[in-house]
């Protein structure tokens, strides 16, 4: 879902730098997997041709522009474009910016010639600047450790050609330098000195990340709608795939065509709105700090929603589930679990025979409805939640078609309809709607 960059001269602890980011956001974040990469690519031969091009120095600037912009856009479209779509997250040790600076500013192509010959590769979400003297990136270019796996020192062999590329780097990515299109559309962190222990550098970078995750950006290069549908398809797949529950016989929720019960649409949102402000209304001040104030939050929503999609889950197989389109943050999650739990009884909960096993947390059959619509319905959670602000003394039954007459939600429209053909209407042997009209109708139960 977002494309990582690691950049900065040689030396400067790039791949250590990938290495933690990678660590971070596998650990703390809810991606499907996290993938590490690099290039120029040392195991393609685009990749490979890139490297000889420097390494022998017979070409011109712009014909090793134009190599490595092969190689990148091969990359970003063969290899990268797919895993982010799938929810991914992907981390590159080097990445456009290694390009504007080496063959732009140091080659003297020019950053709006390089930008140009790489404008349809994929625009990096965050990049990451690393920086270090250059006397330390030489003593790093000279062990052993670098000198195994490459020969720069071939080419890049002096501190003043090191100096180069940090006031390079320090220009294009300060802010000095305009950024060229559409490669301004990233952000950047640092830069992140890397003159310290491997601890300092974990800490840099791992506030740096959760920062930019928080703030949960939208993505460049994907549609998180997309990302979100592929999750739930996945999901789904997974569910009907376990047509009975072992040793039971019994249909696990999770795979029931019928999930609005017979109710209508408005109706069960009524009804769960109504039992969350009941136990709003007796919750003591302490807490009601913490408690959701509305399930059509993100958290509320996210969590619930996701439950209709696994039969069992602990906290970390749930965050798994969200994916990074709906993730929560671990502790969030365990808060709205426990209230979820303890106060509203909308989940079950038991734990394993086996150790100190995590417990794991069930929704109960009868908000199951809730669940699933609300995975239904997530493009229009926030309008409903404004029109119902907006309109306290009309009934809910009329918030959809109202919004949608609008003419101000074509995109929530067609995600809607699309999650209702993955989810099913909720109603058995009804097709779902396939177009605005059928929409409102649905909503209305027509």
């Amino acid at each position: 879902m977002y494309l990582f960059t690691i950049e900065g001269g040689d030396g400067s602890g790039k791949g250590l730098a990938t290495k933690i980011v990678t660590e971070v956001l596998e650990r703390e974040f809810a991606f499907s997997s996290v993938e590490a990469t690099c290039e120029p690519r040392r195991d393609h031969p685009l990749g490979r041709l890139a490297i000889a091009s420097v390494s022998k120095r017979v070409m011109t600037p712009e014909q090793e522009a134009g190599l490595f912009a092969a190689d990148r856009l091969d990359h970003s479209h063969g290899w990268i474009l797919p895993k982010l779509l799938e929810g991914r997250a992907v981390v590159s040790e080097r990445n456009i910016h290694s390009s504007l600076v080496y063959q732009g500013i140091i080659g003297a192509l020019g950053i709006s010639r390089v930008a140009h010959m790489n404008a349809a590769a994929l625009v990096p979400d965050l990049c990451i600047w690393v920086d270090c003297e250059p006397e330390l990136a030489m003593r790093r270019i000279r062990s052993e450790t670098l000198r195994g796996v490459s020969n720069k020192e071939e080419y890049f062999e002096t501190s003043e050609f090191q100096e180069r590329i940090r006031e390079g780097y320090r220009s294009l990515l300060s802010g000095e330098m305009e950024m060229p299109t559409p490669f301004d559309m990233g952000a950047i962190l640092g830069p992140i000195s890397n003159e310290g222990s491997e601890q300092q550098l974990r800490r840099y970078l791992t506030a740096g990340i959760r920062a930019f995750l928080h703030r949960k950006p939208t993505p460049i290069n994907v549609d998180s709608e997309a990302v979100d549908q592929y999750q739930i398809r996945q999901l789904m797949r997974l569910s009907m795939g376990q047509s009975t529950l072992s040793d039971l016989g019994i249909d696990p929720a999770t795979s029931r065509s019928d999930w609005l019960d017979g109710q209508t649409p408005w109706k069960v949102l009524k009804i769960a709105q109504e039992g969350h402000s009941e136990v709003l209304a007796s919750a003591s001040k302490e807490d009601l700090l913490v408690m959701p104030k509305n399930i059509l939050n993100h958290s509320m929503s996210s969590i619930s929603g996701t439950f209709s999609l696994v039969h069992t889950a602990d906290i970390s197989e749930l965050r798994s589930a969200m994916g990074p389109v709906r993730c929560v943050s671990e502790r969030h999650s365990q808060r709205i679990v426990k209230f979820l739990h303890d106060s509203s009884g909308w989940v079950s909960q038991h734990k394993t025979l086996i150790g100190k096993e995590a417990p794991r947390s069930q929704m109960k059959e009868e908000h199951f409805s809730y669940g699933r619509l609300i995975l239904a319905i997530w493009p229009f959670r926030s309008a409903i939640r404004r029109w119902q602000l907006s309109n306290p003394k009309t009934h809910l039954r009329f918030s959809l078609g109202q919004i949608i007459r609008t003419g101000g939600h074509v995109s929530s429209v067609h995600n809607t309809l699309a999650r209702l053909s993955l989810l099913g209407c909720g109603i058995d042997g009804e097709s779902p709607p396939n177009d605005q009209d059928g929409l409102i109708d649905w909503w209305l139960g027509k």
